[in-house]
């Protein structure tokens, strides 16, 4: 639907019109189109839908118009809406908003919830349990198909997921799964004890959610169960909810690796005293730990002195080992973010990565020579072949020094419960600068010395 229809209609007050095109849109997109609307006219639309539609756009929408649409809700408003989310939403919703505005929406909340909410919020933030949700089905082993037909119809309605249930015994302990799949294909007087699957998947609540979202990329589940350490069934995790910890924890990384101090504000809504604080202190510690580089190119001054080339090659040779550093840096972080890669894979990915250093080097090192006999005619300087020869195998050490720097730190940080983001291109340049030029002087000092230059 054209957004300037649903604008024209809503500056016309044509709610006759606007009403049923609201109604056959997707929540999500609804929520786009009032992130455009006036402050003013937001509960307007909002109040035109229905009232399943309402809770699915309220949950889609960021958490500073849910706290102006809160405002403007009566209390018998906001309890329709609270009542109508599922509980993993409503712990979210409240873990985003002011206390007065927790508090509102915990009033509204009848006393089961308020148990509920409680429960998960005193799991860590980033744990498994603070993800979860309460709303599954569960079934006993000794059930036919149709009577956990039965039970789905009699309680699937308030639940986040029908698809995959849930076997448990009379104290909860987690003894298998069925889909509603398998359910529709086994005759109605079929045990579920013997269609049920035993070989069960399951994560902990203390299990770090990144460990979760990589579980359902790892196994393509639409729900995963969560127990607890007596492997109680105490509720699962939708694959929505993986979704949303992977798009975090991507934007987290790539936050730390250019960095800069993650935000979970969109741009736009984030003051510039914010960003100010989130990247200030990244670019202090950078600029004090640059001042290696020039301590070094001050004590190898006179090496580099031998010629103006040397010295001009300085930022080619220091700019390619941090782009080398980084992309080693990169392919490795993902590795590890996949589960792919592991500290006892170091020795692997050095071997791999020291070759590959080398045929781009060469790669390089190759073009840069070319580019300095054609453009910088070191041809027709004194021992140009030398310096050319000089700046072409710092090359070659320099990609191959970054790419194992690049391809280590992040596994050592991982190994010591670091974040290998953190410690991603900022450093790794910084620390290949500092390695390359002292090659690099060191190079020169040898070759030009034997040549009694």
């Amino acid at each position: 639907m054209d957004e300037e229809i649903l604008f024209s209609l809503l500056e016309q007050k044509n709610v006759r019109e606007l009403k049923p095109i609201l109604d056959a849109m997707n929540p999500a997109d609804i929520a786009q189109f009032l992130t455009k609307v006036d402050e003013k006219d937001l509960p307007i639309v909002f109040r035109l839908l229905p009232k399943d539609l309402a809770s699915e756009t309220f949950v889609e929408m960021d958490p500073d118009l849910q706290e102006l649409l809160i405002a403007s809700f009566s209390d018998r408003e906001l309890k329709v809406i609270i009542d109508e989310l599922f509980l993993d939403d409503t712990v979210d919703l409240i873990e985003e908003m002011p206390a007065n505005v927790v508090n509102r929406i915990l009033n509204q909340s009848d006393p089961a919830t308020r148990t509920a909410i409680n429960e998960i919020l005193k799991y860590p933030e980033d744990s498994a349990g603070s993800l979860m949700t309460i709303e599954y089905v569960s079934l006993r082993q000794d059930m036919t198909v149709q009577d956990a037909f039965a039970r789905i119809r009699a309680t699937g309605v308030d639940k986040e997921t029908i698809y995959t249930c849930y076997v448990t015994d009379e104290s909860r302990f987690l003894l298998g799964m069925v889909s509603v799949k398998t359910l529709l294909l086994n005759e109605y007087e079929t045990k579920i004890s013997d269609i049920m699957e035993t070989n069960i998947i399951s994560i902990s609540t203390d299990t770090d959610k990144e460990e979760v979202a990589n579980q359902f990329n790892k196994y393509n589940f639409l729900a995963m169960p969560v127990v607890d350490k007596e492997t109680r069934l105490v509720g699962i995790i939708t694959v929505d909810d993986a979704m949303d910890v992977i798009t975090e924890e991507a934007t987290e990384d790539i936050s730390k690796i250019n960095a800069v101090i993650p935000n979970d504000k969109p741009y736009l809504k984030t003051s510039v005293w914010r960003l100010w604080l989130n990247r200030a202190p990244w670019l202090l510690i950078l600029m004090l730990s640059a001042t290696a580089t020039g301590i070094i190119i001050t004590h190898y001054e006179s090496a580099l002195a031998i010629s103006i080339t040397l010295t001009a090659c300085i930022p080619m040779l220091t700019g390619t080992g941090g782009n080398a550093g980084t992309q080693a840096s990169a392919t490795v972080i993902r590795g590890i973010a996949l589960d792919e890669i592991h500290f006892s894979d170091l020795f692997k990915v050095v071997w791999k990565e020291i070759r590959v250093s080398l045929l781009v080097g060469v790669t390089l090192a190759v073009a840069c020579f070319a580019k300095l006999m054609a453009v910088d005619q070191l041809f027709r300087v004194e021992n140009g072949y030398w310096i050319a020869a000089i700046i072409c195998v710092t090359m070659v050490v320099t990609v191959a020094i970054a790419k194992t720097v690049g391809c280590i730190l992040p596994l050592l940080a991982k190994k010591l419960k670091l974040d290998p983001a953190v410690v991603a291109s900022p450093f790794i340049s910084t620390i290949v600068d500092a390695l390359s030029l002292m090659v690099y002087c060191n190079i020169a000092i040898s070759i030009m010395g034997a040549l009694g230059a």
